[in-house]
This record gives C-alpha cells, sequence and structure tokens, in this order.
C-alpha cells in the first residue's frame, strides 16, 4: 500500500511539474532565439495565460523579424482577443508593406472584425455580388422594368475597420444607385446599349464613405428586360375607371327606377284622386234635380255623351285589353 501511494504522489508531482514547468515549450522558444525564461512560462500559468499560444506567436514573431512584447501579448489573450491570429496578421501586413501596428490590429480583433480576413482582403481584394441573391428590378421613365446583377470589386480599409459599416452597406448602397439610374434613365434601350453608365453613375458617388471597405470598380454582370409595369399599371388604372364608371352608372339607373317607381305611385293618386271627384258628380246632378238647375233633357243629354265617350274609350283599346274586359 505505501509502495502505490508513493507511485500516486510521484506521478502527481510529475504532472503538476510538467503543466507549471512547460519545459519543452521553453527549449522550444530557445531553439528558435527567442529569450525568455522558465520563470515567465511558470507566471503565465499562475495569471492563467496558456504559453502554449504565447510562445508560438512569439516564436513567429521572432522568425518574420518583428518585436512584441511578451506582456503585450498576454494582455490581448487575457482581454479575450486571438492572439495568434493578431499575430498572424502582424506578418501578412509586414509583408505586404501595409502600416499595422500591434495596437491597431488587437483593436481591430476586439472589435469583432477578423483581422487577418481585412489584411488579406486588402492585399488580394474580393468581389462582392449585389445583390447577394438574385437580381435588382428598377423601372425606367417608359415603363420598361430592368433586372439588373453587379459585382464589386472591394478592398479592405485598414484605417476604417474599427467603426466601419459593412458589406451589407457596400450591397445596400450600390443597390440604391443602380435603381436610381435605371429609375432616371428616358428609356430602357439606353441603359441596355450602356450598361457602363450604371456602374461609372454609381462609383461616383462614392458609396464606400463610412465603410470599412474602399471600392476599386462596379461591373454590371447582367441586365434584363423584365415585364412593362407602365403598360400593366395603365390597365389596372384602367380597370379601376371602369369600374367607378360602372358603379355610378347602377347609382343612376338605382335613381331612375326609383324615380319611375315614385312617378307610378303619383300616378295612381291621381286616378284615386279622379275617382274621388267622379264619385261627386252623382250627388251634384241630384242637387241640381232638387234646385231645379237641371232638367230632365239636360240630364239625358249628359247620359248620351257620357255613354259616347266610354264608346269611344273601348274602340280605342287594344283587342287584347278588350277581349280581358270581356272576359
Amino acid at each position: 500500500m505505501p509502495v502505490v501511494l508513493i507511485a500516486i504522489i510521484i506521478i502527481a508531482t510529475l504532472f503538476l511539474f510538467g503543466y507549471f514547468i512547460p519545459v519543452r515549450l521553453w527549449i522550444a522558444a530557445v531553439a528558435a532565439g527567442v529569450r525568455i525564461s522558465i520563470f515567465s512560462l511558470i507566471g503565465m500559468r499562475l495569471r492563467n495565460v496558456d504559453p502554449r499560444i504565447i510562445v508560438p506567436c512569439l516564436i513567429m514573431l521572432h522568425k518574420a523579424g518583428l518585436s512584441v512584447n511578451t506582456d503585450r501579448l498576454e494582455a490581448h489573450y487575457l482581454a479575450g482577443g486571438d492572439v495568434i491570429r493578431v499575430v498572424k496578421a502582424l506578418i501578412s501586413a509586414d509583408k505586404a508593406n501595409l502600416n499595422l501596428t500591434f495596437e491597431r490590429a488587437c483593436a481591430i480583433d476586439l472589435a469583432g472584425r477578423d483581422v487577418l480576413d481585412a489584411v488579406k482582403t486588402s492585399v488580394n481584394p474580393k468581389v462582392i455580388d449585389a445583390p447577394k441573391e438574385g437580381v435588382l428590378a428598377a423601372v425606367a421613365k417608359d415603363g420598361i422594368e430592368l433586372k439588373a446583377k453587379a459585382r464589386v470589386t472591394v478592398r479592405a480599409n485598414i484605417d476604417r475597420l474599427v467603426g466601419g459599416a459593412t458589406e451589407e452597406t457596400i450591397i445596400a448602397r450600390v443597390g440604391e444607385g443602380i435603381v436610381t439610374t435605371i429609375g432616371s434613365a428616358e428609356s430602357y434601350k439606353h441603359v441596355l446599349e450602356n450598361p457602363d453608365l450604371i456602374s461609372k453613375t454609381v462609383l461616383a458617388k462614392g458609396l464606400d464613405s463610412g465603410t470599412a471597405f474602399e471600392i476599386l470598380s462596379i461591373d454590371i454582370a447582367d441586365v434584363d428586360v423584365g415585364k412593362n409595369i407602365g403598360a400593366q399599371l395603365q390597365a389596372d388604372q384602367a380597370e379601376a375607371d371602369l369600374k367607378v364608371a360602372r358603379a355610378r352608372a347602377e347609382t343612376r339607373r338605382a335613381l331612375a327606377v326609383a324615380q319611375e317607381q315614385e312617378m307610378k305611385a303619383r300616378v295612381q293618386e291621381m286616378r284615386a284622386k279622379v275617382v274621388e271627384a267622379e264619385a261627386e258628380i252623382p250627388k251634384a246632378i241630384a242637387e241640381a234635380f232638387r234646385t231645379g238647375r237641371l232638367g230632365i233633357m239636360d240630364y239625358y243629354t249628359l247620359r248620351n255623351i257620357q255613354a259616347d265617350t266610354e264608346m269611344r274609350e273601348r274602340i280605342g283599346k287594344p283587342p287584347e285589353e278588350r277581349k280581358k274586359e270581356k272576359e
């Protein structure tokens, strides 16, 4: 039992010794010409800094001919930065003769930007599709729709990476410029004949202002003719006008029908008054007999005139109505 306990203690001691005293990393640093003491490596462990990241970075910087203090690397590591990518970005910028300091590289990295990718983009410009998917649709003054797609060549501006707008802003501004240029064209044919007019107009607007990129060129990759939006809008307007006219005509028809019914009602009312007046005639005749103003011969003359009038009315009626009266 004591032998097993001693073995466990020896293994734990060796593990702790290997963890706190990274001899292999120290030998690698010394072999590469990096001057760092074993106590510095022990201090990194105590400060919760991983020497497996710091030492290789020191070796890369030394081999590239750059000098960065160990404390600065540790400070960036403790701040949550990606020390390896910052060091690689410094080496790439130095080889490409770019003015990139360690402090600026750390600021870019802590701002959430990929500093190594920014350096690569600054050396080798990349192409951005505007829009990323699909095409941009715009309508010229003659009503013809054009669908365009542009390719924007940009280079990263290291001085504006912190606080500068991203690729999405470039894409949005280029799209706005394309739509504005096509919309101001008198005819879609003018745009098809001169597609470079779009790129020249958009490029002259200074769309890279306030962004983390510098626009090198804007090339129109494709321009297609779409729908005749003007004619479609006119057809829709004509259809809407037709519906309005029909609604107004229906309103007038309903008003006319209402007036007709009203006139019929008034006719019936007048007829009722006539019938009422005719009902007073026998009373008037009787009163005339009593007062002596109407003689018997005058009465028969009046009856003959009335019978003659009724006969003429029956003769003047159509045969269909006469048959109905007989039935």
